[in-house]
């Protein structure tokens, strides 16, 4: 005959707390810490029961730390874009005072451009 490694009673204990639905006093009474899963004294209900709770727990848990993680990401690349947009919009904030130069070809089109136009005009 194996012997327990854990109290009997507290497996009845939170077995009949996880049948009043009390899930906060079974994680208070020691639910994921109880460790019975192999005792020959204690009923195969009790300890199904106590399994199969402590399984669901863990995954709502693990699901809880999923969410929270991916929230602290989403908010992380939110704010870089929110600064991001700052800076390109707001010139205070701006880290070089003037505009970047156009490129020689591209200024020397643009004055082409602004030469022809300002000739049409008159």
């Amino acid at each position: 005959m194996q012997q327990s490694r854990h109290d009997c009673a507290q497996a009845e204990h939170l077995f009949a707390l996880l049948e009043r639905d009390a899930l906060d006093a079974a994680i208070d009474a020691g639910l994921m810490q109880f460790v019975g899963a192999h005792c020959t004294q204690c009923p195969a209900g009790w300890l199904a029961r106590i399994a199969a709770a402590q399984r669901q727990l863990q995954t709502a848990w693990d699901a809880r730390q999923r969410y929270r993680a991916r929230q602290a990401r989403l908010q992380q690349r939110a704010e870089a874009r929110a600064r991001a947009r700052l800076q390109r919009t707001d010139p205070a904030r701006s880290t070089s005072p003037n505009p970047p130069a156009l490129p020689p070809a591209v200024a020397a089109v643009l004055a082409r451009a602004k030469a022809r136009a300002a000739g049409r005009a008159t």
